[in-house]
């Protein structure tokens, strides 16, 4: 294992028409390691792990359509289901026949619709505060809730306000204790802000934080296909998260009772404060699953 990180490379790929940003790390025959982003992020968020784990896996994180660098177009579903398509149609492009996912945030459902779609290609999961147990939803999920439920012109304008740079910086930072807040550089807020501030990006995203709602629906059937397929799964969970406490991170055992868990002094963004935690669990697992 070398002490010096790996470079990551910074590419484009044309899906099916749409300029696709991605980072690259790790030779090319290595064992893939696919990184979906969450939201208001992008392929960003994966940039010190791609760096520590270069040396062994080839990791490849995009960044979806309507997101960070990658384009905006007209006529893309900027929907959970639309993304969920991006995703295989990239992993053809790039000829990913088999992969380990990384499952956080949003990205978590768009890489589980892809392990459905073909189990055989999942090596193995990393789930890091990507929740799909209605029950054990957190808090500050409740406004959300509520707008999903019965939606309202009212509600509609909170979730205007949330896509701001104010809501940006309380997505990264929320929860955290002091400690761990500041950790967490600005730029992380800063830099997505500028990206995603433009008319038709913030309209894109006030969508699927609605869309959201649909994700529901699909939760019973990813818990049936983990249980059916049981993929090798470590757990890896910030709890001090308003949205998925530990209690969703628990939840997967019902499922999984095998996963390797881990409960972390972090919160949502668990690798912009505790990366170095991370690294080592991460690297066991996937030495032990996906060498």
């Amino acid at each position: 294992m070398s002490l010096l990180p790996a470079p990551v490379v910074h590419r484009t790929a044309d899906v099916d028409g749409i300029e696709t940003f991605y980072r690259e790390a790790g030779p090319p025959d290595g064992p893939v390691f696919l990184l979906p982003h969450g939201y208001p992020c992008s392929s960003y968020e994966f940039r010190g792990l791609m760096a520590a784990l270069g040396d062994r896996w080839r990791l490849i994180a995009p960044d979806l359509p309507g997101f960070g660098y990658s384009a905006t177009p007209e006529g893309f579903s900027y929907t959970f289901a639309g993304y969920a398509d991006f995703l295989e149609r990239f992993t053809q492009v790039m000829g990913l026949s088999r992969y380990a996912l990384y499952l956080h945030d949003y990205g978590s459902q768009f890489g589980l619709r892809l392990a459905m779609r073909a189990p055989e290609r999942v090596a193995a999961l990393v789930i890091q505060n990507g929740d799909i147990y209605e029950d054990a939803f957190g808090p500050k999920y409740s406004w959300l809730k509520e707008h999903w439920a019965h939606p309202t012109p009212e509600g509609r304008a909170k979730v205007i306000a949330h896509v701001s740079e104010r809501g940006f910086r309380d997505e990264f930072v929320g929860e955290l204790p002091p400690h761990l807040a500041e950790r967490v550089s600005p730029d992380l807020w800063t830099l997505h802000w500028r990206l995603m501030n433009t008319p038709e990006r913030l309209a894109n995203l006030v969508s699927l934080i609605e869309d959201q709602s649909s994700t529901l629906a699909w939760f019973a059937k990813e818990q049936a296909y983990l249980r059916e397929h049981r993929p090798p799964t470590l757990i890896v969970w910030g709890p001090h998260d308003g949205y998925m406490p530990e209690e969703s991170a628990r939840a997967y055992l019902r499922d999984l009772p095998d996963a390797e868990l881990h409960l972390l002094d972090a919160g949502h963004w668990a690798l912009e404060t505790s990366l170095g935690e991370v690294v080592p669990l991460v690297r066991d697992f996937l030495g032990r699953v996906h060498p």
